[in-house]
């Protein structure tokens, strides 16, 4: 088999850059062992605004055109629905804050992100005296109807090998690369956190922080917005909502723990005076920077050798952009951000 990519990893990174290369009439396979979770257990919320300091996300606008487009896209072609148009109401706990707020959406970078209406709580199952800000420009997409729409029909397609990947195995020639019986003209590596096993990328400063999700059953609470206090708690129908996310730099394994648990069920309560069942919990390790920015570029000696990680927290809106300038830096030449490209840390 003759392509002209390999892709390591079927996250939301690695479909993001399938999908510029399907744009692009590109041919590609897939390996993927299912060894990494941060996309599985992601809650898929965008939102442009960093809510703790109430400031711009790193290229929100940018970011937003290119992810929103290629989800409509996906939507339409597979016939499914991924994007959930949802607001993001930020909860007060002083005044103090409501003053922070309004004077944040003065700001010309932030001003069509945040609404200048205070939000006053009229639900009796929620804590907030002091009311809310809604965010503008939010929503949720659905990663695991993504991931599971994607992967069938790369099958279908015989393009997924669903297969530990044997980096000792890879053969790079002189026109390209080789792995069994597969000869690529480069290899793009999206493995999140299981960059931390892969030899050619190795040295890049990926950190692993480690987040866990509840989703609990809440028949009582009846919200149709996401609701952002010390957690985030997300609606995704029938009265179930995900509640995360714990942020932990330590532990680095995909179990779940009793003690994030009871972090995120104290913080849960108190912004919520109902009754809830948990219904479930999942851990995943979120491949995150030091410098919160990603790690996209070519490796330093091997010319078709790529990578395409970092995507932290927010990787539903910065995946396909990352991915499209990784694509175009690849196929065009066109320079890489300074402030994403790998080469930064070499």
């Amino acid at each position: 088999m003759q392509v002209d990519f390999i892709v390591i990893g079927s996250g939301i990174a690695g479909i993001s850059f399938c999908e510029q290369l399907r744009v692009h009439h590109k041919t590609f396979v897939v390996f993927d062992d299912h060894s990494q979770q941060s996309s599985t257990v992601a809650g898929g919320l965008y939102n442009p605004v960093v809510l703790k300091r109430f400031t711009p996300v790193w290229k929100s606008k940018e970011q937003l055109e290119v992810a929103l487009q290629m989800y409509y896209s996906f939507e339409r072609e597979f016939d499914v629905k991924l994007d959930y148009k949802i607001p993001v109401l930020r909860k007060f706990s002083s005044l103090e804050e409501q003053n922070d707020w309004f004077t944040a959406s003065d700001r010309p970078n932030l001003s069509e992100y945040l609404s200048v209406h205070l939000i006053k709580n009229t639900n009796k199952n929620i804590n907030a005296p002091f009311g809310f800000g809604e965010v503008l420009q939010t929503g949720r997409i659905d990663v695991k109807v993504l991931m599971e729409t994607y992967k069938k029909f790369l099958l279908k397609k015989h393009l997924f090998f669903e297969a530990t990947f044997k980096y000792d195995e890879l053969v790079i020639t002189n026109d390209g690369l080789k792995y069994g019986d597969i000869q690529a003209k480069n290899i793009v590596f999206t493995e999140g956190f299981g960059i931390n096993k892969n030899p050619f990328f190795e040295d890049l400063p990926l950190l692993g922080t480690k987040g866990e999700l509840l989703t609990i059953y809440a028949p009582n609470l009846k919200i149709d917005f996401v609701l952002k206090g010390p957690v985030f708690l997300i609606p995704i129908g029938h009265d179930n909502y995900i509640v995360g996310a714990t942020y932990h730099w330590e532990e680095r394994t995909h179990e779940i723990t009793l003690k994030a648990k009871e972090e995120l069920l104290t913080k849960l309560n108190t912004m919520i005076t109902c009754s809830f069942k948990v219904i479930e919990q999942v851990a995943g390790i979120r491949p995150t920077v030091k410098d919160r920015r990603p790690l996209v570029g070519q490796h330093p000696v091997h010319k078709n050798m790529f990578v395409l990680n970092g995507l932290g927290t927010r990787g539903v809106i910065i995946g396909p952009y990352i991915a499209k300038h990784l694509f175009n830096h690849i196929e065009f030449g066109a320079p890489l951000d300074n402030e994403i490209d790998s080469k930064r840390f070499q």
